[in-house]
């Protein structure tokens, strides 16, 4: 456990500051640049845990998904004390896709820590982020971490985020932004990039210093703004937010001010505050603490609660439009509800509208039948997250091919455009340029590093869908992948399809490993023998651009007659894993993905295809 030396005010603590003792920041970072193991250290040395205790790594990363992908979804806040002070630390998911999740967590802090690796420097995905905090004007503190990479090279991850600050129009203050020097995995950092300490207080001590404490009026009418839901059995839905102005007590009588300007009383009937993982009730908070709040059922994101005398709404939380929209409905398979707990449109339509209220990134509209639903979301990974959390709560359902929101703009039709990052080995970074081509895509920057090249890419957004898969082939997995949503641009024209056809099953029933080795030379299979099928399914790829019929489940003839070769077992090919990421990327305009708790199947819309 580490102890704060005396620090000086902020500043702003002589006029402005509600309290001094308080700062509230937002952590940024790409995609495995430390973020979460250096939170742990900072949870560790802190105190907050006892010697004794048995804590899980990454602890931030709560939720099954983030642990098992690695990546942050969701949001989420946690406080570490520090000597006298108090530091109220967000986390931010570091993919465009979760904007919905980063812009309502900005709101609430006064500065941010942008983690960088110290080999890498900023990333595409920490470009979208960084964006945002620099035009609340937030203050940044740079952490250049895993200083303990053989090839680290501080000084120049720190020229790229110079420079990466300069292009995303920082001002003058901003780009004086102050560096501390970390390795997260050992709990050690330091001012200068020569030495580095045995603990973190460098770093804490920097955030004090740095980022100025919250601004509000104590005295004034409570005024607090909601920017995370969450829900207890006991409690019914609780609300998280920053305390703008004014203070908040247990049993309080306060007024909830909609969106639609529409106002209602309520009772706080619980006050927590937040100290590490944990809530702790307490009696009373004020202006710049980040609390949650129970008793209010009908609170959703952006709105504000205020004194029943004083009913100001704040002005609510701007979110980034949708760029991806995929119609879900009823699985109408004749697989339908062998393996899923909730089947029905009704029971999808609830699910998804719950969704819509807490992810104010998601858009839900009705389809075109009662049983259809059309979701706009973020990206493909922010749908393929809502899906795979939707299949593990029991839902079954099938979903169609991603498309690209469009816009109209002076007269003009505007698509979404992303800037993509390829990581490839030298001989291979030629195959990418050119399949990126025919895909509309534009080269912006190119260079290789010991034997791999970096590609820097910006291109459509229709232009990706599909890509993943055909990356993977064509860097025989040697490649890394990243992108982020850049800009709307005019529309660019049509892309061809690259995609082979598919093989279509002709009849119901199980495939036989016998079938699918005379069928082999027709093309990859996606399924094992013994896999049940059904007419309309499809079953692998065809070696050509048509799709095909083929009779997965036929038998061996029995007869009397025997051959050399009679009993010699099948050897098949290992056939491709469909899996949900890739069967979003993979299926066509006339095709769905069949989406239950156990299995991904992938389909013909109309299942008597001829």
């Amino acid at each position: 456990m580490i102890m704060s030396s005396s620090m000086k005010p902020s500043p702003l603590a002589d006029s402005q500051a509600c309290n001094t003792f308080i700062r509230n920041i937002a952590i940024i970072a790409h995609v495995d640049h430390g973020k979460t193991t250096l939170v742990d250290s900072m949870f560790r040395q802190s105190g907050i845990f006892r010697e004794n205790e048995q804590v899980a790594e990454r602890a931030l990363d709560s939720n099954d998904l983030e642990r098992e992908r690695g990546i942050t979804i969701l949001a989420k806040n946690t406080a570490i004390p520090f000597g006298n002070h108090k530091i109220n630390i967000l986390d931010t998911p570091g993919h465009a896709d979760f904007s919905g999740e980063v812009e309502r967590v900005l709101t609430m802090v006064d500065g941010a820590l942008l983690v960088v690796d110290a080999v890498e420097g900023p990333m595409p995905q920490t470009r979208f982020v960084l964006r945002k905090a620099l035009s609340l004007g937030l203050t940044i503190v740079v952490v250049v971490n895993k200083m303990d990479r053989p090839a680290a090279d501080p000084l120049n991850a720190v020229d790229k985020v110079l420079d990466l600050f300069i292009e995303l129009g920082a001002d003058d203050e901003q780009l004086h932004f102050p560096v501390v020097y970390a390795c997260g995995l050992e709990g050690k950092s330091s001012l200068s990039h020569d030495t580095m300490l045995d603990d973190l207080r460098p770093l804490f001590e920097s955030i004090i210093e740095h980022v100025p404490p919250p601004i509000g009026d104590l005295d004034a009418p409570l005024q607090l703004q909601v920017s995370t839901l969450d829900y207890n059995d006991y409690l019914g839905r609780i609300i998280v937010g920053r305390i703008r102005r004014g203070k908040i007590t247990m049993g309080q009588m306060i007024t909830l001010v909609q969106r639609d300007g529409r106002t209602s009383s309520h009772r706080v009937n619980k006050l927590y505050g937040f100290e590490g993982l944990k809530r702790l009730e307490i009696e009373s908070a004020e202006a710049g603490d980040i609390v949650a709040v129970a008793g209010i059922p009908d609170a959703q994101i952006g709105e504000t609660i205020t004194a029943p005398d004083c009913p100001e709404a704040l002005p609510l939380i701007a979110i980034e439009e949708p760029t991806l929209k995929m119609t879900f409905s009823i699985n109408t398979s004749p697989l339908a509800g062998r393996e899923g707990q909730y089947v029905t449109s009704s029971k999808l339509k609830d699910r998804l509208w719950r969704e819509a209220k807490s992810n104010i990134s998601l858009h839900v509209e009705e389809g075109n039948s009662a049983e259809s639903f059309v979701v706009s979301g973020r990206g493909e990974l922010h749908l393929s997250i809502l899906i795979e959390t939707m299949r593990r709560e029991g839902y079954e359902f099938q979903v169609s091919k991603p498309e690209v929101l469009t816009k109209t703009i002076d007269g003009t039709l505007n698509e979404p455009f992303e800037t993509l990052i390829l990581d490839v080995p030298d001989d291979l970074a030629g195959g990418c340029i050119e399949k990126l081509c025919q895909r509309r895509g534009e080269l912006q920057h190119m260079q290789s590093v010991a034997g791999r090249t970096l590609l820097e890419f910006q291109i459509p957004a229709r232009g990706l869908l599909g890509f993943k898969g055909e990356f993977i082939r064509l860097t025989r997995g040697q490649g890394m992948m990243t992108h982020a949503f850049l800009e709307y641009r005019p529309w660019v024209g049509d892309i061809g399809s690259y995609r082979n056809g598919v093989l279509v099953a002709h009849e119901p029933g199980e495939a036989t490993a016998y079938a699918l080795r005379n069928l082999e030379d027709r093309g990859m299979f996606f399924i094992k023998p013994r896999t049940t099928v059904y007419r309309g399914m499809i079953v692998g790829e065809h070696t050509r651009q048509s799709d095909l019929l083929v009779n997965v489940c036929k038998a061996k003839k029995l007869t009397n007659m025997r051959s050399a070769t009679a009993d010699v077992l099948e050897v098949l090919s290992t056939p491709v894993e469909v899996t949900l990421e890739f069967g979003l990327d993979y299926i066509a305009q006339d095709e769905l993905m069949e989406v239950t708790p156990k299995s991904i199947r992938l389909r013909k819309e109309m299942l008597n295809f001829k």
